[in-house]
């Protein structure tokens, strides 16, 4: 016996809705192209399926053995069509990866992209530049898939990361600053200096770089806020305060004028990819597994 989806479909339908008008008002066909094809149906599976009079439709017996069968079926070839579904889109997707600071360490982005790529040949991925002010960089409105962000997050439950990188936080200055001849400075040394500060909106990021919890209830003095590499280098050479930054990211500072030097007494800053708690998708595991694979860390 040689029955399509559409004859389970149909057939279920009236099944479940007792009345040939309704039914096809449901499958949106006409219903007498629906009864044409229930006569089909039955004359394949050799019996009726259904039992008419003037005043109601009812199952019959063999249309009441074979209802949870088509149902079963359907459910089944629906969750395939779906399964297909996001395969297809998995393989043609764009997969947005966030960043306020370049992830360029040891060669650690083209590695990831590498082992992404073999795995989800089809799928390209788009970098895009986010704002200092986000320190979810671009997560949290969803204009980022994933993200290479500085701990700690705002809203941390939303979350989920995988740490890439652990750095010493240095300070950086300008090479005319009294500390400035210092190859270590003890942090207490620095909580009267005017400090460089990101924007209100980057939540406890901003408080990690102006090291709150090592000042000892201390408030720290805020000399201007900033919110790129840019605005960063020209206030340190004008003088307008200090800033902590992560290790690696030295040599963006260090453009002449400015020297960062190491501070004792404060922990060390931590680099990750991070990507939404309630995002499931395969792309995204896949690049999740893709930076574990290049980075030798698991999350």
């Amino acid at each position: 016996m040689d029955v399509h989806g559409r004859d389970l479909r149909y057939f279920a339908a009236v099944a479940e809705e007792l009345h040939f008008t309704r039914a096809a008002e449901r499958l949106y066909v006409s219903q007498p192209a629906l009864s044409k094809q229930i006569r089909m149906l039955e004359k394949r599976v050799g019996a009726a399926l259904f039992e008419r009079d003037r005043r109601e439709v009812r199952l019959s017996a063999v249309g009441a053995a074979l209802l949870p069968h088509a149902q079963r079926i359907l459910a089944e070839w629906e969750a395939a069509r779906e399964a297909v579904a996001r395969v297809v889109a998995d393989r043609a997707a764009v997969l947005v990866v966030g960043m306020s600071t370049s992830p360029g360490r040891g060669g650690v982005l083209p590695a990831i992209r590498s082992r992404f790529a073999a795995a989800r040949p089809g799928a390209r991925l788009r970098l895009r530049q986010v704002p200092w002010n986000d320190a979810t960089a671009g997560l949290a409105d969803g204009t980022c898939d994933v993200a290479f962000v500085w701990l700690p997050l705002p809203d941390p439950d939303r979350y989920r990361w995988l740490v890439v990188a652990e750095e010493l936080r240095l300070v950086a200055m300008a090479d005319t600053h009294p500390l400035a001849d210092r190859e270590i400075i003890d942090f207490t040394d620095l909580l009267d200096e005017p400090f460089l500060a990101l924007p209100d909106s980057a939540g406890p990021l901003r408080d990690h770089w102006l090291a709150t919890d090592s000042r000892g209830g201390k408030p720290a003095r805020i000399g201007v806020e900033v919110a790129s590499t840019e605005e960063t280098y020209e206030a340190l050479v004008a003088g307008l305060g200090v800033v902590l930054l992560a290790a690696g990211n030295t040599p963006l500072l260090t453009l002449g004028g400015v020297v960062t030097r190491a501070v004792r007494g404060i922990s060390p800053s931590r680099f990750a990819l991070a990507w939404r708690a309630d995002d499931h998708r395969r792309l995204v595991q896949e690049y999740v597994r893709a930076c574990e694979l290049a980075t030798g860390t698991t999350d």
